[in-house]
């Protein structure tokens, strides 16, 4: 009887054990990027936005295209960082024969990612306080297939 219950208990400890190793991976293996290598687009009222990211390790990187109805067009790359759902980085773009950088933040929700706005530095390169960004844009870049 001193036999079977520490079989038993030896039993279910095993079991124990590799119920919550297998919890474990299965959590690691579910984890999921909020947003996926590919090409996201806004197209209306003679606005264009395309961002096609191209990379996603520890950094996001991309190309970015912005052309406003009856504005200077900008091509460049974007660089930048997750954060949970938020993409925040440097957008380096050639406008009018002139290189110039400015932080872009995009919130990253179902299939489509949208700009965000906030204060920015004195010289308008960068937010002053990133935690503040409003995700209000109301041009949303859509997945949709490359070309």
């Amino acid at each position: 009887m001193k036999n079977l219950a520490l079989f038993m208990f030896a039993l279910f400890t095993l079991v124990a054990c590799n119920s919550n190793t297998k919890t474990e991976n299965q959590s690691v293996t579910k984890t999921e990027k909020p947003v996926e290598p590919g090409c996201y687009e806004y197209h209306s009222n003679g606005n264009h936005i395309k961002m096609k990211i191209t990379e996603i390790n520890a950094k996001v990187t991309g190309d970015l295209d912005i052309a406003y109805a009856e504005k200077d067009s900008n091509q460049g790359q974007f660089v930048g960082h997750l954060n949970g759902n938020k993409l925040i980085g440097m957008y380096t773009f050639n406008a009018e024969g002139t290189v110039s950088s400015r932080e872009m933040a995009f919130l990253v929700k179902g299939n489509q990612i949208i700009e965000g706005y906030g204060a920015l530095n004195d010289d308008g390169t960068k937010f002053k306080d990133p935690s503040t960004i409003q995700y209000t844009s109301t041009m949303p870049l859509t997945n949709v297939e490359c070309d």
